[in-house]
């Protein structure tokens, strides 16, 4: 139970990243922390305490198996999280060329 908590605290670290920071490489890594805490969270929930792999051999009867589903989909989350991330870099990088700053006040200031 308690890893769970932890990673509610780490889902709200990243979130607290996103809506206070007025930095845009601050708020990429914000929604990083945000994706991973729900990976984390994902794989705990398909976790068995003394389960095995999830590959069946001769004699399966009564044993626990991890369930693998949520590894399935935190690696298709990864790879579009991953997607994702490069997208909000690139904008990042050409903000930056266009107002030369990071800062979201300025960028606001600058519009026109």
């Amino acid at each position: 139970m308690t890893v769970f908590i932890l990673s509610v605290i780490l889902f709200l670290i990243g979130l607290y990243g996103v809506l206070v920071k007025r930095n845009l490489i601050k708020i990429a890594l914000g929604f990083m922390i945000m994706e991973y805490a729900i990976n984390l969270l994902f794989v705990l929930i398909g976790y068995r305490a003394g389960g095995t792999a999830p590959i069946f051999t001769q004699d399966v009867s009564g044993q626990i198996f991890v369930d693998p589903l949520p590894q399935a989909l935190v690696l298709t989350a990864i790879v579009i999280g991953l997607g994702t991330t490069a997208l909000l870099v690139s904008f990042a990088v050409r903000i930056y060329q266009k107002y030369e700053s990071f800062d979201i006040r300025k960028i606001r200031e600058l519009r026109g």
